[in-house]
């Protein structure tokens, strides 16, 4: 049981972040950021990276593999936000 749970997190853990995939596309496509405040884009991955040391040193793995995904998506959101901006 408590590995069925571990796997399901795991899975989790990894298609979460991909939810950033169609706002990046979205951005691209109308080329534009306008509903997307830069600030809260920015604050958010500001905090993502402040986590990352926690997340990278946990000795929880689907925290780990979360903490990287996250922060390499969530980077490429604020990537199309400033750019568009």
């Amino acid at each position: 049981m408590i590995e069925t749970i571990g796997t399901i997190g795991m899975i989790a853990a990894i298609i979460l972040p991909f939810w950033n995939i169609p706002l990046i596309l979205r951005i691209q496509r109308r080329r534009s950021s306008d509903d997307i405040s830069v600030l809260w884009a920015v604050g958010v991955f500001v905090c993502l990276l402040l986590m990352l040391p926690s997340g990278l040193t946990s000795a929880d793995r689907v925290f780990r593999v979360f903490t990287i995904t996250n922060i390499v998506l969530f980077g490429a959101v604020v990537v199309q936000v400033i750019r568009y901006r």
